[in-house]
């Protein structure tokens, strides 16, 4: 199950050869995105997801023709959006609608749906609202408490006050960016000894593993007591952004296969790394994610992580 509380409408705008444009329509949004590569890693993940207004229903057309399961919950606004334009090389803004904030009817539906749909899955993952005021940060702590008591393994992506909901409830995977973590004041620096630091912070309040991604550098992971650094081979990067959605995808899928928490360690760095290459965020193929896996590296903190 993927917790999506605000699904995007995307539009991009890309150069072509010729000289003349092409506009690629798309479902986006976090939990969009670690859904759609969950499916492209072959495990069927079920997008709960709140859809409304016209977007809403262009929405869950784009999805159906994607494949990703869903399950709607049919709310009182448009769902948001934004119009992108790549034709400089660089993502421009052009337009953005913010998503709006879930009414309580809205929020009860949706609550109800991913917390079936999670007790049935074994695993939960938690994408991000898109901006401030889509929901109350509480929700993520009901809802990993009622999920983990039960059995249910949670994989929380988050940041700000949501993330610190979500471990007041009990996670399994907390997975978050380094530039979150100095930007919410958990960390003053990326320095590798003072996120440690915070990562065991963290596991204390309420997360049994904890990732955190650093760009092009290492991920480092905290495993119960177990401080690692996650390597891959370096790439020429094309777009960082979904890459941290693509490691919390391919790590969920993993767990949801029954792999042990390094294994999904692999599979994760490996379908992030690969994101970084392609135009699409989080997209990639099955065979090249896991291929690119085998070549993962998952070292003691305490090795050279300048290599």
């Amino acid at each position: 199950m993927v917790f999506a509380p605000s699904p995007l409408l995307t539009v991009t705008i890309e150069a072509r050869p010729d000289g003349a444009s092409d506009i690629h329509l798309h479902a986006g949004g976090q939990g969009v995105w670690i859904a759609h590569l969950m499916m492209v890693l072959d495990v069927e993940a079920r997008l709960c997801a709140p859809f409304g207004g016209e977007t809403g229903e262009v929405l869950m057309t784009l999805l159906g023709y994607s494949g990703v399961a869903i399950r709607p919950v049919a709310a009182g606004s448009d769902n948001g959006g934004y119009v992108h334009d790549r034709r400089a090389g660089r993502r421009e803004a052009v337009a953005t609608a913010p998503a709006p904030p879930l009414t309580r009817h809205d929020l009860d539906g949706l609550y109800n749906t991913a917390l079936v749909e999670g007790l049935d899955a074994g695993v939960a993952v938690f994408g991000g609202p898109d901006g401030a005021g889509v929901l109350p940060a509480d929700t993520y702590r009901r809802l990993a408490a009622d999920l983990t008591g039960a059995g249910t393994r949670v994989v929380a992506d988050l940041s700000g006050e949501c993330l610190t909901a979500a471990l007041e409830g009990g996670v399994a995977v907390l997975k978050v960016s380094h530039d979150d973590l100095v930007r919410d004041g958990h960390a003053g620096s990326d320095d590798p000894d003072e996120l440690r630091a915070v990562m065991g912070k963290l596991a204390r309040s309420g997360a049994e593993t904890v990732i955190v991604s650093r760009a092009e550098q290492p991920a480092l992971a905290l495993v119960g007591d177990r401080a690692a650094e996650i390597r891959t081979p370096r790439f020429t990067m094309l777009d960082h952004r979904g890459a941290g959605d693509s490691m919390t995808a391919g790590v969920a899928a993993a767990l949801a296969r029954g792999a042990d928490m390094d294994q999904a360690l692999r599979l994760g760095a490996a379908a992030g790394a690969l994101n970084t290459t392609r135009h699409g965020l989080a997209t990639g193929e099955r065979d090249l994610i896991e291929r690119l896996a085998a070549r993962v590296e998952i070292c003691p903190a305490s090795e050279d992580a300048t290599r």
